[in-house]
């Protein structure tokens, strides 16, 4: 009886709980469509290898791994994998803008806002972070997507130290598996 009783409720709740679960809590309400640019980085979703450069000439084989998560809601970068060095950043949207948090290697977690959206390249700026005094401690600060075509994208991360710039990380990469070109246009299907 007292099983049944619980059901009855949480079926009575469920519109109740499905409205909470719309309301942004606070902050800022999300978008009624997504920004196209954050579609450009959910079609990233698969593996991409290539070359690094980070603080010295010497280049260096990489390999990073885009999916999505929370329902295409979010994208999820993960470089380094599996290495004690591994790093994450999630972007997502934010209203009508996207933004992004980077869990550094070096221990702090910087959070960037798109500043600079366009068709070739996608520019996010330092918007806060957590364990880290920008004007000390050394971060991650601005970070950019070039996009060249649908198979290959270059990426450079500039990391600040001291409250200016450091060193810069480049990577150029393409798509593990290119789509062909009939796939890109969706005649042909599949992902």
């Amino acid at each position: 009886m007292l099983l049944r009783a619980m059901k009855h409720l949480s079926l009575a709740l469920l519109p109740f709980l499905a409205l909470s679960g719309a309301s942004s809590g606070g902050g800022r309400p999300r978008a009624a469509a997504e920004p196209a640019d954050f579609a450009r980085l959910k079609a990233l979703a698969g593996t991409w290898k290539g070359t690094a450069m980070a603080g010295t000439p010497d280049a260096f084989p990489v390999e990073v791994d885009y999916r999505l998560t929370g329902g295409g809601s979010a994208v999820v970068e993960t470089l380094f994998k599996g290495t004690e060095h591994e790093m994450v950043t999630v972007y997502h949207c934010d209203g009508d803008d996207i933004v992004l948090t980077h869990y550094c290697a070096a221990g702090n977690q910087p959070r960037m806002r798109l500043s600079t959206p366009g068709a070739q390249e996608l520019v996010f700026e330092f918007d806060g972070g957590t364990n880290l005094d920008p004007a000390t401690d050394g971060h991650m600060h601005v970070g950019r997507l070039e996009f060249i075509d649908a198979d290959h994208i270059n990426t450079r991360w500039s990391f600040y130290s001291g409250g200016k710039p450091d060193h810069d990380a480049r990577f150029e990469l393409q798509r593990e598996n290119p789509k062909s070109k009939l796939q890109q246009i969706g005649y042909l299907g599949g992902k």
